[in-house]
This record gives structure tokens, sequence and C-alpha cells, in this order.
């Protein structure tokens, strides 16, 4: 009997054409997890609005960081798939799956519908938890395996934002770049709109002054605060003081608040205070992509030295580090 372990990432589109681009923001788009407005509203916004305009913008940035290999994304959650399975063994069965696009979650999934397994795993490749991302996948999940006849036993991995060995894979990556040497650290977070924390609140907690000072029982499930708790334990591992970083949040889309403080407006703060070098780890994300290569390692870039400053570094993500493989087989087991 084996343990099937399904990873599964945000996605990719197949290609930087606008074609490909479009349908993968379509579909990503029209989660309701993701715009959650009503059907009519998405639906509206996604295919006359969003889709049309960001789709041509969107394919000439995935051309920039495509590889020879494809998406960088997929490239490296199919190394993760791949060595985590060499680092499990035989008892388990390790397959890869895209929330939106390919490899699907169900293409993954169907490779488990066997008497071999006896238990599936699920494990987001997202270490915070937020309803847009590894809720929409467990979402996925559930409703492609309850129409099977037989339903296996399915563990569900939730979050990891403060697993000492996820913190510990960062940290040596991060190590490297000699943090000590840089005017200012920041730990650049995925954004999310405020009304989907507000969501998540069930104790009319979150989004006050110092609510994520501390990740606990109020809060547990507030991905704003798993954010905190993953940068200060991050920060601790590397001796950055508490005055020399600062958590913020990119990515933003539309008009409506989206969680504080901006990434963007952070560092042109930075810069016209006079910072010259910024340090830049973005630990939502365990595989580079577009939000990393390009608006952190280009875009901020270029936005820093327009303020005044010198280089932003990006610290790259965990990717298939031989520490993040030791992190994932031990969330995988335990």
């Amino acid at each position: 009997m084996k343990t099937g372990i399904l990873l599964v990432n945000l996605g990719t589109p197949d290609s930087p054409s606008v074609k490909d681009v479009r349908k993968y923001l379509r579909e990503f788009l029209s989660d309701p997890r993701v715009i959650d407005t009503s059907p009519l509203a998405r639906w509206l916004l996604v295919n006359f609005i969003i889709a049309p305009v960001r789709a041509p913008r969107s394919a000439k940035l995935y051309e920039k960081i495509w590889t020879e290999f494809g998406s960088p994304l997929l490239l490296y959650s199919t190394r993760q798939e791949y060595r985590l399975a060499e680092k499990l063994g035989n008892d388990y069965q390790v397959e890869l799956g895209m929330r939106y696009q390919n490899p699907s979650i169900e293409s993954a999934l169907e490779k488990f519908r066997s008497p071999a397994f006896r238990k599936i795993k699920i494990v987001p490749l997202f270490p915070q938890y937020a309803s847009a991302s590894t809720g929409s996948v467990h979402e996925k999940v559930m409703d492609i395996v309850s129409k099977w006849p037989v339903v296996p036993e399915l563990e569900f991995i939730n979050s990891y934002c403060n697993d000492s060995n996820y913190i510990h894979a960062f940290s040596e990556i991060g190590k490297k770049y000699k943090p000590e040497d840089y005017d200012h650290v920041l730990f650049s977070f995925h954004g999310l709109p405020e009304r989907q924390i507000k969501k998540a609140d069930a104790g009319d907690h979150c989004l006050k002054e110092n609510c994520c000072a501390s990740l606990g029982d109020s809060n547990a499930f507030c991905y704003r605060a798993q954010c905190y708790e993953t940068a200060r334990h991050i920060a601790r591992n590397l001796n950055i003081s508490f005055e020399d970083y600062t958590v913020c949040f990119q990515s933003r889309l539309g008009k409506t608040p989206w969680i504080k403080p901006y990434s963007d407006v952070v560092i042109e703060e930075l810069a016209k205070k006079g910072k010259k070098k910024l340090l830049v780890f973005s630990p939502a994300f365990t595989s580079d992509c577009l939000e990393t290569l390009y608006e952190i390692a280009v875009e901020y870039d270029a936005l820093f030295k327009k303020y005044g400053g010198e280089k932003v570094q990006l610290v790259e993500s965990l990717n298939d580090h031989p520490l993040w493989i030791e992190a994932l087989a031990s969330i995988c087991k335990n």
C-alpha cells in the first residue's frame, strides 16, 4: 500500500502567447475564491475587462522570463515533484497538479485511483493559507474526489508558515546574500483584498493595530498574520533586527483596498529616505515565477532606482534546493 502525495501549485499559461495567457487568466480569475463578487459581476469583469486588457501585456512579461524548458514555475514545480519522489522512496507516489491549466489536479488525482493507495495527502505549495490559494485547491480536490465510487482517506495540509524546515531552507538561501550588507530587507508577499481577510476573521481581530504582532488562536487563519509570522522567523534566523526589515504585499489588482503596506510604495519611500541597497525575500512563493523574476527583480529594481536607490536584490525562491526538498519530505511524512 502506498500514500499518494499531490503537490499543487497555482498554475501557468501553456505558452507566453496572448491566446494562452488569456485562457489562463480567464480560468484563474473566474474562480469564485479569487474574485469573490457576484457570479455576473465576476463574469463581466473577467471576460470584458481584465482578460482582454491584461492578456497582451502579461504575455509580453511572460516572454521575458520564459525558458527553453517553458515556464519557470512549471519547471521548478516539476523538479520538486521528481526530487521529492526520490527522497520519499517506494512507499509514496508523488504527482504534480496545477490549480489552473496543466497538468491539472484532476489528471494527477486520476493516478491515485487504485486500491494500491490507502491515503492521499494534498500539499499545496503555498506556505501561508488563503482562501484564494490553499482554500481553492482543497475545494477543487474535494469536488473531484467526491464523485469517485470509492473515496480514499484524504489529508489536507493547511499551512506551514512557521515550519522549522521551511524557514531554515529560505534562511539558508538568503544567508549567501549577506543581509547585513544591505540598508534594508523586505519580505514581500503576494497581496489579497482586505475583504478576503475580513471574511476569514471570525473574531473581529484582523486589520487592526498590531493585529499581526503574533500568530495565535484569534488569527490562526489570517493570511496576513501568517506572512508576518514567516518573516519574523526568517529574520530571527538571519539576525535581522526588527527595525531593519519591513513586511509588505505586492501584485494588487483593481481599485478596492488590498492588505498593506504595498511593496511598491514601501520601496519608493525607502529610496526617498536615502536607502541604496535593498534585499527582497518573497516567501509566499516556493517556485520563482512572474511575480519574483519580473515584478521584484525588474520592476521594483527600476522603481527603486527612479527615486535614488541603487539596487533591489531578489533572494531566489526555494525552487529545487535540497533543503526545501527535505522540508517537503518532512511535511509529507509528519
